[in-house]
């Protein structure tokens, strides 16, 4: 009824109201304020008013301990959740309070007694037509309200009517009652049934802990006595780009579909799935998914379009240009067993539900196949014709996209699907989501050659640090590196020859230390000349730095006797500190256990391959200035400076297979299409470049 005093008020604006009426009657004990938690409406954050109705329950607390037993079976990810916050619910279970006083949802499937009170559940229609006063009504009767509350019942007690309660379902009960209701068993597919439960995995968010996945294990521990699902991934929270919860009523809520529009599907999915466990909250906004898309999407299809372009130039035919094992190389070989070792380990993490380590392992292919792979190979794609080794690249290289295609289904399907519908043959499924996924197999992995190209790269990684501090451009060819990275380091040579193609240097030298390219130099140890010597410390110090570590070990194992303008001094083995210092040539750069010195000394030789080099390099970029192709034939010719016409007589036939050029002439003639002069470390050239009617063979 209503309460006259405060009719038509907000019950917690009433408050003020009551206390005033209070004071005026002089019964008012105490008023204050206090902080205390209390609920609000999680749509529209309005107090809530908690009172109390009759309710009818589930009794779950009779198969408490059942659910426990089931809910311990369970591979919880993390674990956490299972053990602690189900499993403290668990262990404090309450009855399942199931009826709610509304209008919609799924009715209350119990009618009652009008006469004795006696009470039943209706389990299926067919019961329900049994029991049904009007059969034909029953028959046909939709199982909602209005409708259902027609149908009323003969009571088996006492044979008068029954009506069906008003109540409704909680709404936890149908989505809790899905591992069967699904396939509406036990009145249908049986086999389907049998076939799918308990179901391998769920996924769902972390507040659902104590709805859908407590009501699944609550209605499947009732029914059939063991838990709904083996597996049951829990995601954590959305958070706005600041880290604050998402929330419709805070407006910090991102809508994926413009993160989609403008990145991608694939793009927020790989964020998603790569940036930290699933049951991390996250942060979501443009930025990080631009990151995925960038760093990570956008290099695999660079890798594709490098393939796509030269496949296409040579005519490369997967089901005619087979691979062939005599014919691969080293990097071939590699390439295929980081394959084999991925497909491995992505499965072994997928069954363990470890998305982020195979992400992780999917993203350490893509770079070694873009940034080692790809990088080392480039020059077997240039090649004119198609021989052995240029099948074997381009065989290899397709592999392994095709096979990175389907590893990578499920997590990026879009463009999973449209690598692998430009490289599918007829004989392959029409989708990639059609294909098996690739079966790992780790007899295919070879360790050691792993292991020694991961030196390879290290090795190159530190030379490319060591020319940047020596300010040595790497196309200046270089005399050597010396390496030295532990007792068991070794490389073959063919691995050899790729860090000599990428750091651009005439040989690797392997060695247990690197003491002996250190040269020894003496320093004068004041702590004992001066306490001895006195005031001719300083002029024997002078003497100890002008001299050689050879010369000052000759007079130490001679007496030591010096005579310094006319006095004569002991110089003893304690007044010598013998330093080593590396000579200017070499540069020195270290990383987790691997040494290397970078041998810097340019002598002509070295100098005019150099040019070469840099002059094949304007000339690569003069010809991307012109827009030819890159299987386009060109006619070079040039005028130079005394300096560059040596070299360019001197090393015509380099120049001109570097270049694609048919010819190189002397003298620039004025149809040329393009014209540029340069100068090259004070030396000029001007090339003028124009297209070859002579086709590449």
């Amino acid at each position: 009824e209503a309460f006259p005093m405060c009719q038509g008020m907000f019950v917690k604006d009433a408050d003020e109201t009551i206390v005033d009426d209070l004071k005026e009657r002089g019964v008012l004990y105490r008023f204050a304020l206090y902080e205390h938690d209390y609920p609000f409406c999680w749509r529209c954050d309005t107090p809530l008013l908690y009172y109390a109705l009759d309710s009818w329950f589930v009794k779950t607390t009779a198969v408490k301990d059942e659910m426990i037993l089931n809910n311990a079976s369970i591979n919880w990810y993390p674990s956490h959740v299972g053990t602690g916050r189900l499993g403290d619910f668990l262990a404090n279970l309450k009855d399942w309070a199931l009826s709610r006083d509304r209008y919609w949802g799924t009715p209350l499937n119990l009618w009652t007694c009008e006469d004795c009170g006696e009470t039943i559940a209706v389990g299926s229609r067919a019961e329900l037509v049994e029991r049904a006063v009007d059969k034909d009504l029953a028959k046909s009767v939709e199982l909602h309200r209005p409708y259902i509350d027609k149908v009323d019942l003969v009571c088996p007690k006492c044979g008068k009517t029954m009506h069906r309660v008003t109540n409704v379902i909680d709404t936890w009960f149908d989505s809790g009652s899905m591992h069967t209701a699904q396939w509406h068993y036990p009145f249908e597919n049986e086999e389907k049934f049998e076939e799918s439960f308990p179901a391998d995995f769920i996924c769902e968010g972390i507040d659902q802990t104590r709805g859908w996945f407590y009501t699944l294990l609550a209605t499947s521990t009732i029914v059939h006595g063991q838990a709904p699902y083996r597996n049951c991934v829990v995601t954590g929270l959305g958070l706005d780009e600041n880290g604050v919860k998402m929330s419709k009523s805070k407006g910090n809520v991102t809508d994926p579909w413009d993160l989609i529009d403008v990145y991608g599907a694939d793009a927020l999915r790989w964020y998603l799935y790569s940036s930290s466990a699933p049951w991390k909250s996250k942060r979501l906004g443009g930025d990080v998914v631009k990151d995925a898309l960038y760093k990570f999407l956008d290099t695999l299809r660079n890798t594709y379009d490098f393939f796509a372009l030269y496949a296409s130039i040579d005519d490369f035919d997967p089901q005619r240009d087979r691979l062939v094992e005599s014919d691969l190389t080293v990097l071939d070989r590699w390439i295929l067993s980081r394959l084999a070792g991925t497909t491995v380990e992505v499965t072994e993490d997928l069954d363990a539900y470890d998305v982020v380590s195979a992400t992780a392992a999917l993203d350490s292919l893509l770079d070694d196949l873009s940034n080692w792979y790809v990088r080392s190979s480039r020059r077997r794609f240039w090649r004119g014709g198609m021989g052995p080794d240029k099948v074997a690249a381009y065989a290899t290289l397709y592999r392994v996209l095709m096979e990175l295609s389907k590893l990578l289904a499920p997590f990026v399907p879009f463009v999973s699907e449209a690598i692998y519908q430009r490289l599918r043959t007829s004989d392959d499924p029409e989708s990639v989501h059609l294909c098996r996924y690739p079966r790992g197999d780790a007899s295919k992995v070879d360790g050691d050659l792993e292991s020694q190209m991961g030196l390879a790269r290290r090795i190159v990684s530190l030379g490319h640090q060591a020319r940047n501090q020596a300010q040595v451009k790497v196309r200046q060819p270089l005399a050597r590196v010396i390496v030295s990275a532990g007792d068991d380091a070794h490389l073959a040579s063919d691995v050899v020859t790729l860090i000599d193609t990428e750091l651009n240097v005439e040989r690797v030298e392997l060695v247990e230390d690197l003491s002996g390219y250190f040269d020894e130099v003496p320093s004068p140890n004041f702590r004992t000349l001066g306490p001895r010597l006195g005031p001719l410390a300083n002029r024997a110090a002078e003497w100890i730095k002008a001299q050689s570590a050879e010369s000052i070990r000759e007079l130490l194992s001679g007496g030591g006797k010096v005579n310094l303008d006319g006095d004569e001094v002991a110089i003893l083995a304690d007044d010598v500190i013998f330093e080593a210092q590396l000579p200017e040539r070499f540069v020195l750069v270290e990383e987790g256990g691997t040494r290397l010195l970078l041998d810097t000394r340019i002598d002509d030789r070295l100098r005019e391959m150099g040019l070469v080099r840099e002059i094949s390099h304007r000339i690569q970029v003069l010809r991307k200035e012109a827009d030819f192709e890159v299987t386009d034939r060109i006619v070079l010719s040039y005028k130079a400076d005394a300096e560059m016409e040596r070299v360019m007589k001197g090393n015509r036939d380099e120049i001109a297979s570097e270049v694609l050029a048919t010819s190189i002439e002397d003298g620039i003639s004025g149809d040329q299409e393009i014209v540029k002069q340069f100068d090259i470390d004070g030396a000029l050239l001007k090339v003028g470049l124009r297209r070859s009617a002579a086709k590449e063979g």
